[in-house]
């Protein structure tokens, strides 16, 4: 097993989610917030590796502010859960019982007049709540006040992305020998599914499948349409290995393509590369965007772009940085996210080509490597 590999599923520890923890409280304080008030989701996922088993009304936040340690809030009942975390060596646990305030328990730990970053995903009654017991306090969503918290990834987590992206990749290979024609989009789906389960993903999190017209609709879900010859089909897929996201996107044709379809995916193809070739540190994000998005509209098919050049990628396969005009957010060296331009004919077709990307110390280097050319299928 290389270096690499080992990384891959070497369990971060609690040192690694100290020093998270540290960082995070540290970019706060830099924002000229009081702290940071973290609720279930990535964002609780990433700084102290405890993922409640289940989704509940019942209060559960981390608590980060300069000049004390890192406190949790969590409901006794799940307390156990908590304490068994990677990272709950990291931090102090304080639980509250039912049939008592929580937000009495948490206030204490507040500047009553601070505002504090909030992650997005949190409830809004537990934040009504933290505004009644702290009538003075503000608050600000994480990922406006710190869009760059989770970006920039280690060697550690830059390996766990690149193993999932591999095993993207072979499920791609695989997928290309299965049969297309005469066989609906959402059996198509449960194949790429399956692949990337036998390749070590334990997150399915989309196997978009758009044959024919329904690949001129980004987001389209595989459905009961069936492929037929002469179909253009967008295979978008991907979910988490080792905790980390994988995402690509390769275009297929079944059977022979015409002249314009060729055409068109050379486009996409063109654009791609001229996205990954525009990406080193200092670079605005924005600017990836625009590298993309001029091959598209040279070519004359600029109305048909019509979503962002790209997305960052880590412990959920969509989050800051995202690669769109007026993200004038430099590249730094650890980043990683997409680049998937996409020309899309309504009533016709769809063509989308996307690899994960990290930036390096002098330009990018991909995470998936399939070929990007046009696969020809049965």
């Amino acid at each position: 097993m290389d270096s690499r590999s080992d990384l891959a599923t070497t369990p971060f520890t609690a040192d690694d989610y100290r020093a998270r923890m540290a960082r995070a409280t540290e970019a706060a304080a830099a924002a000229g917030l009081a702290g940071l008030l973290v609720a279930p989701g990535p964002d609780l996922v990433y700084l102290t590796g405890y993922r409640p088993t289940a989704d509940t009304e019942r209060l559960t936040l981390l608590v980060l502010a300069s000049g004390q340690d890192p406190v949790l809030i969590v409901p006794t009942l799940e307390a156990p859960d908590a304490d068994r975390a990677p990272g709950a060596a990291a931090l102090t646990l304080r639980d509250w019982t039912d049939g008592t305030d929580p937000y009495a328990v948490t206030a204490p730990l507040l500047d009553p007049k601070g505002r504090f970053g909030v992650s997005d995903n949190a409830w809004a009654m537990h934040l009504l709540g933290l505004q009644q017991a702290l009538p003075d306090s503000s608050y600000a969503a994480l990922t406006q006040a710190l869009p760059m918290l989770r970006a920039v990834k280690d060697a550690s987590e830059l390996a766990r992305l690149e193993a999932a992206g591999a095993a993207a990749d072979e499920a791609y290979r695989e997928i290309l020998k299965v049969r297309f024609a005469g066989r609906k989009e959402t059996d198509v789906a449960a194949d790429l599914a399956a692949l990337l389960k036998h390749f070590g993903h334990s997150q399915v999190d989309f196997t978009v499948v758009g044959s024919g017209p329904n690949g001129a609709n980004p987001h389209h879900e595989a459905g009961d349409r069936t492929i037929g010859e002469g179909d253009m089909v967008v295979l978008d897929f991907g979910g988490l290995k080792h905790g980390y996201g994988s995402d690509t996107t390769r275009t297929v044709h079944v059977g022979e393509p015409t002249p314009e379809e060729r055409r068109v995916h050379d486009v996409v193809r063109e654009a791609q590369q001229a996205g990954f070739e525009a990406v080193r540190p200092g670079v605005a994000c924005q600017d990836v965007d625009r590298a993309a998005r001029a091959v598209i509209a040279g070519a004359g098919y600029g109305e048909y772009f019509i979503h962002r050049t790209g997305h960052g990628i880590g412990v959920t396969t969509h989050e800051p940085p995202y690669m769109i005009e007026g993200e004038e957010q430099p590249l730094v060296p650890g980043m990683c996210f997409s680049i998937e331009p996409g020309i899309y004919l309504p009533g016709r077709f769809g063509v989308r080509i996307e690899d994960i990307v990290t930036v390096t110390e002098d330009g990018g280097r991909r995470f998936n490597t399939t070929p990007r050319e046009l696969a020809i299928v049965e």
